[in-house]
């Protein structure tokens, strides 16, 4: 069997769109998809985590009806990741999709690692939804980011079983809540942020991770 191909292409997205429109109005878009450190390299990681992400926010954004709602999956590994200057923070917001794979902090030398690729890429996730949130308002609608932690999907079955697996299971035992989230649980704040209910919150990022990332940065998680 051949390994598996990922790639984000801006015929494919505005294909997508074009199919989706041809139904009915747009009034609602929800972007999981995504690959994983243990799945691919820090090149496809970029293009389908961070640059696939953009295109699918600027195609959508294009067409999202008024009163319409987004929500992008992105995780808790964007929340790890190290401060970035607010000149990288802008570059992940706003630089068009087209140009955003070109920044001289993506590149090959600067991003080595499958799993700093994903950090980047999710923090670049959240970054670009609160900037397309000032676009998508001036559409009525709204956009939001949701970081889950680790989730029992299988996605996270591929990293539980990986070469990380053990640095995962450690992070699930001293987490707060002490076990992983179910998918149900994401779909519970995605059904807050797509409907009525969430009508006041738009680029905002919800991190739920059981409190991983509180262990991170100020627990027993935390580097030494």
């Amino acid at each position: 069997m051949q390994p598996r191909k990922y790639s984000a292409t801006r015929k494919s997205v505005h294909t997508l769109v074009d199919t989706a429109t041809a139904i009915g109005t747009i009034t609602g878009l929800i972007h999981a998809a995504g690959v994983s450190p243990t799945q691919v390299s820090p090149a496809t990681i970029l293009s389908v985590d961070l640059y696939g992400t953009a295109l699918v926010l600027e195609e959508f954004g294009n067409v999202i009806a008024r009163g319409g709602a987004g929500v992008v999956i992105a995780s808790q590994s964007g929340h790890r990741l190290p401060a970035l200057t607010p000149e990288q923070n802008k570059a992940l917001a706003t630089t068009p999709a087209d140009e955003l794979l070109a920044l001289p902090m993506l590149q090959p030398d600067q991003v080595t690692d499958p799993l700093y690729a994903y950090q980047v890429s999710k923090r670049g996730n959240s970054l670009r939804v609160m900037a397309e949130a000032v676009r998508w308002g001036k559409r009525g609608a709204r956009v939001n980011t949701i970081s889950p932690g680790i989730i029992f999907t299988p996605l996270a079955k591929d990293e539980l079983t990986g070469p990380r697996g053990e640095g995962y299971r450690r992070m699930i035992e001293l987490s707060a809540a002490g076990r992983g989230g179910t998918p149900d649980e994401v779909g519970v704040v995605g059904a807050l942020l797509m409907g009525p209910d969430g009508a006041f919150i738009t680029g905002s990022d919800f991190l739920m991770d059981g409190g991983v990332t509180a262990a991170y940065w100020y627990g027993e998680l935390a580097p030494k």
